[in-house]
């Protein structure tokens, strides 16, 4: 379980910094990129955090329950991400490809490091 906490800690922190990486590279391009880059970054951020609490929150339990716990935050955090590109893209009238850019390099930083450990 400790093991599980320390890896999506330390997901989070790359992910916050890969995003505020991207952003600040695209606040070139004007605020609006950088905020859109961030915005997706921080929502793929909080997803992970919230679908890693809802995962290894559980302590020892059956196959079923693990599996279930699991599929659970899988959908809590894509539910999440979606509504914040819907939101960002509707709503907020962000820069489209700035906001796919920060959700795909949280994306990718989270895959990178999953696969590093």
């Amino acid at each position: 379980m400790q093991a599980g906490r320390r890896l999506a800690r330390r997901t989070a922190a790359w992910q916050a910094g890969t995003t505020a990486l991207l952003a600040l590279a695209l606040l070139s391009q004007g605020a609006s990129h950088a905020v859109a880059a961030a915005v997706g970054g921080a929502a793929m951020l909080v997803g992970g955090a919230l679908a890693a609490r809802l995962m290894v929150g559980g302590g020892v339990m059956p196959a079923n329950a693990v599996m279930a716990r699991w599929f659970a935050g899988v959908v809590l955090k894509l539910a999440l991400v979606f509504t914040v590109l819907l939101l960002g893209l509707g709503a907020w009238r962000l820069p489209p490809l700035a906001l796919l850019a920060g959700i795909v390099v949280a994306l990718l930083t989270q895959l990178l490091v999953a696969a590093r450990r």
